[in-house]
């Protein structure tokens, strides 16, 4: 505790994490401190199934019917990991010119733009030039380019097309799917990224009080812990520890379903993601489904987890996600949560403070990555360069990092 670091980090959620990891490979010196005695924080898995039934306050214990309770690793944010089905609506031909014009469209060549204005043209605009239907909309900006919104819709095109490069480059690059999900939950995620850390040189602390942020002449210089202090010059957390410097922007809904059966209408198959978009449900904000099952190492043979979420927007945040609930009766057992959404007030431009956002109701990390570009820019100055990366990784193993 008592040395010079370059970034202490406070929190194992996956944010922290990867950013640790990245600091450390970077060359800097990376102190990683939680209070909690695992890893993950907000987005940690839980086993055994038991410690999931305690977490919730339900009386008793799981049922024989559930399995091993050591069988389960139940996600508490589950989210698919995009990669880097579907046929039925490639067969329109509208739809198929429309995603060649995406496949093809180079903002540096005026030859694939078709008369298109990638910073002008809204992405409405876009649709009507391919006479798309209202459905397809919203398959197209809310499962594909994974908008949460229909704001999109009058803002320049350019984004929208990336985003929608990002899903058909991912798809079928692994398999059937676009996404990735680690055997055994989420939780493997951050454990990852805090090996990657520690491989660099980053020293990690579990089950670690912290008593406080050290401040002077508004600039964070440490962290105090059972009396002993960690100085630094960047820190990185979660809102959790700088409740102060955060505010609440939202809250999310989440309600995790133990089922013995796969969704109905999905194929008999073992995971899946469904995006019911914001208007066909009259709300303003997508709901989301996420399902994954024994098959991922996460539940009990013949065992089924699907978790439903979305942004709240009323005092009956349960009648809110009831749309989804109706897809995967009969539920076995349900645990709901609802959980405070915060983003920081403080940007850390002064304070040298950076911190994350709360994760949303997405089933998927790609807000997560936009969070952890954005941290980094603020606290490098520059855009996050992955080549970089692979050439410190080379410039440090030499060949047999390769």
């Amino acid at each position: 505790m008592n040395e010079e670091y370059d970034v202490i980090v406070l929190g194992t959620g996956l944010t922290e994490c990867i950013l640790s990891g990245i600091m450390s490979v970077k060359g800097k010196k990376v102190l990683h401190m939680d209070r909690n005695s695992y890893y993950g924080a907000e987005s940690a898995s839980i086993t055994p199934l038991e410690d999931l039934y305690k977490r919730f306050n339900l009386p008793g214990t799981p049922p024989d019917s559930m399995g091993k309770g050591r069988d389960w690793n139940v996600d508490l944010i589950p989210k698919f990991l995009m990669a880097n089905g579907l046929m039925g609506l490639f067969e329109k031909r509208r739809f198929r010119k429309f995603l060649i014009f995406i496949a093809n469209f180079d903002e540096n060549d005026p030859k694939t733009m078709e008369g298109v204005d990638p910073n002008k043209t809204t992405m409405r605009a876009i649709f009507q030039k391919f006479s798309l239907g209202q459905e397809v909309i919203d398959f197209t900006g809310h499962s594909l380019a994974l908008y949460r919104t229909d704001d999109y819709l009058d803002l320049p095109c350019i984004e929208t097309i990336n985003r929608i490069k990002l899903y058909s480059e991912s798809l079928a690059r692994y398999g059937k799917s676009p996404y990735l999900y680690p055997l055994y939950g989420l939780g493997e995620l951050p454990q990852g990224f805090a090996r990657l850390s520690a491989i660099y040189g980053g020293t990690y602390m579990l089950n670690k009080p912290i008593d406080e942020i050290v401040v002077e002449n508004g600039k964070v210089v440490g962290v105090k812990s059972e009396g002993e202090i960690a100085r630094c010059k960047q820190l990185i957390c979660d809102p959790s520890y700088v409740m102060d410097r955060s505010s609440k922007v939202g809250q999310v809904i989440r309600v995790i379903c133990i089922l013995s059966h796969p969704i109905a209408n999905t194929g008999d198959i073992n995971s899946c993601q469904i995006i019911i978009p914001q208007n066909q449900v009259n709300r303003k904000h997508d709901i989301y489904v996420c399902m994954i099952s024994f098959a991922h190492n996460v539940a009990a043979q013949g065992k089924y987890i699907a978790i439903a979420s979305t942004t709240v927007e009323t005092n009956s945040p349960e009648k809110e996600i009831k749309p989804a609930l109706d897809l995967l009766e009969p539920i076995e057992q349900k645990f709901v949560s609802i959980s405070d959404q915060y983003a920081p007030t403080d940007m850390g431009t002064d304070s040298q403070i950076f911190i994350s956002r709360s994760y949303d109701a997405t089933t998927h990390f790609e807000t997560t990555c936009d969070d952890i570009k954005d941290i980094y820019r603020r606290m490098t100055g520059s855009d996050f360069d992955f080549a970089e990366m692979e050439r410190k990784k080379q410039d440090i193993f030499g060949d047999a990092a390769e």
